[in-house]
């Protein structure tokens, strides 16, 4: 297979990151690095994302889906299968059962492959993760796995952007993955750390919930966390 064509899907995080610099450092061709804009990420990912392109001299493809993430879960005419009744107004909350904000991802990545000859996938899943590549199907490209092919784990993933000088303003520390800062499906771990961490999105994520229909995790809102939260706040001031 030709790897002439080479699309590189660039999140930000470590993996993706670790797979760009590792094919720029080893020579391969690459036609372009995309990057889907959700409008959720976290501030240092943007910042992260400006400093790839000026460390690489490289731009980044970005993109966008057709309407904003926030009328997909807020306004979006909701309409019952097989008719034209709308009998609700946007999503709510992503959940493993209704991934609307993935769909859109993949989706606006589709139309762009779809722009480029002959174009190759490059995902960055690491060397610990081949399970999730063989979950991926009915992709319009040919994908190749880079830090599969090459062994590199998420840790050596994390070692190699380091030492290209990218810290992320700290996001690492905190988290093991970073992906949309209002994601419900990340560990409850993390909305504790990023509600101690990070209180202006946290304070974010309460105003989305107080428009949003539906719980945010499980039968959970945010709210119903920030209460939790509050709790466990006040048996540590007890003890301490």
């Amino acid at each position: 297979m030709k790897m002439t064509n080479q699309i590189i899907s660039f999140s930000g995080g470590k993996d993706s990151t670790a797979m760009a610099l590792e094919m720029l450092e080893r020579g391969e061709q690459i036609h372009s690095i995309i990057a889907f804009d959700t409008g959720w990420e976290f501030p240092g990912m943007m910042e992260h994302w400006d400093k790839f392109e000026e460390y690489t001299g490289l731009k980044l493809v970005r993109i966008k889906p057709k309407e904003p993430f926030d009328y997909w879960m807020f306004d979006r005419p909701v309409k019952k299968r097989g008719t034209n009744i709308i009998y609700r107004m946007g999503y709510g909350w992503p959940s493993v059962m209704r991934r609307w904000c993935t769909r859109e991802k993949v989706d606006a990545i589709r139309r762009y492959q779809k722009t480029v000859k002959n174009p190759v996938a490059c995902i960055g899943f690491a060397a610990n993760e081949s399970l999730r590549a063989g979950r991926i199907s009915g992709e319009d490209a040919a994908r190749r796995y880079p830090l599969i092919e090459w062994d590199i784990d998420e840790a050596e993933a994390l070692s190699i952007c380091k030492r290209h000088g990218f810290d992320w303003g700290g996001l690492y520390q905190h988290f093991t993955r970073v992906s949309c800062f209002c994601c419900p499906l990340q560990r409850i771990d993390d909305l504790r750390t990023l509600r101690k961490h990070y209180p202006d999105l946290w304070s974010k994520m309460l105003a989305m919930d107080s428009r949003c229909k539906g719980g945010f995790r499980d039968h959970d809102t945010v709210h119903d966390l920030e209460r939790r939260f509050q709790a466990e706040d006040r048996q540590l001031m007890l003890f301490d």
